[in-house]
């Protein structure tokens, strides 16, 4: 791939996580679904806040995380998404600078806050995400620079962003200029309840040629393709004029394209604490690994490393230099 100024340009929500750990009763009193991500208002944002106990505060966001990893992975990434100017908008645009992730989105004046995501831990490690969207619904093509898509060689939107009218119009201009740059269009499915709500318009987005590589785990891609069974999902996926990238947790991941398979096993983990994040950054992996013109097999090995390192602490962003990691592993040099 060509090496213009940005390699990866991911566009999604920006939200600031608010993590604390919990046990499966404080759920069942809370009455949300475990492991899964439930949009939510700001008088519940106020409540859960007040009752979940210690907590961790974060910048997060999936794409504005898989931004992260990628940096971390010493490859060239930017972000588009809103934030307010208030107290947790301006954290979250000091975070991605502050890790040289390229962040040229006016932060809003006025209106709904700056999101945030309450994140509750289970001890196997699971989270229950709880989001109040509030500013970053707000991303509108305005936001969109058409100079920063140009000069980027991945372009990577978030599919929990494809609720606003707005922003899915900011997208599409992403999309259009992205290929008319020569440019390549990725999109992560994010969650399979997001998959029910728009499983036609993300059939569309393979289908008419706007997308080049598809992540998703396995749950979403059976999703997607309305099946129970795995293998039946994966065969549909084969069909499609996409690179797909589908991550099975401890199974590891594939790399689906129509004329092969590759699947890659996961990298070992002595625990599991948090599995925030863990799909974002093996994304980052996986992309930075093509920025860097490894093969497909290396980039899910990558995209594999980058997830464990996630996994094994508290929060969505990595810890550790992903690029040493990858180098004592052999992967980069």
């Amino acid at each position: 791939m060509s090496h213009p100024r940005i390699d990866v340009l991911t566009l999604g929500n920006a939200i600031v996580d608010v993590l604390a750990h919990t046990d499966e009763a404080f759920l069942v009193s809370k009455n949300v679904h475990k492991g899964a991500m439930q949009l939510i208002d700001e008088a519940r944002a106020e409540e859960l806040y007040n009752d979940m106990g210690p907590a961790t505060i974060v910048s997060g966001g999936s794409a504005a995380n898989t931004a992260a990893g990628i940096a971390s992975l010493g490859v060239r990434a930017g972000f588009i998404g809103k934030v307010k100017n208030d107290e947790t908008g301006n954290l979250f645009a000091h975070d991605l600078k502050a890790i040289s992730v390229h962040y040229d989105v006016a932060l809003a004046g006025d209106g709904p806050a700056t999101a945030r995501s309450f994140i509750l831990v289970t001890p196997d490690g699971e989270r229950t995400m709880n989001t109040y969207l509030g500013a970053c619904q707000n991303l509108t093509p305005d936001d969109v620079n058409p100079a920063t898509v140009e000069a980027s060689a991945i372009v990577y939107l978030e599919g929990y962003l494809w609720d606003p009218p707005a922003a899915k119009e900011a997208f599409r201009k992403a999309v259009t200029i992205a290929h008319g740059a020569g440019n390549k269009v990725a999109l992560t499915l994010s969650d399979s309840f997001c998959v029910d709500r728009y499983r036609d318009e993300f059939l569309g987005l393979m289908r008419d040629g706007s997308l080049d590589i598809l992540f998703a785990n396995i749950h979403e891609l059976q999703s997607l393709f309305q099946t129970s069974d795995a293998s039946t999902a994966l065969a549909a996926l084969r069909d499609e004029k996409v690179l797909g990238v589908v991550t099975r947790s401890e199974q590891g991941a594939l790399v689906v394209s129509r004329g092969e398979t590759l699947a890659v096993p996961a990298y070992p983990v002595a625990k599991v604490v948090d599995t925030t994040g863990a799909g974002d950054l093996f994304a980052a992996g996986f992309m930075a690994g093509l920025a860097r013109d490894l093969s497909l097999t290396d980039c899910a090995r990558l995209g594999g490393l980058a997830a464990a390192e996630v996994i094994s602490h508290l929060g969505a962003r990595p810890q550790a230099s992903l690029l040493d990691l990858a180098r004592q592993e052999g992967l980069l040099s």
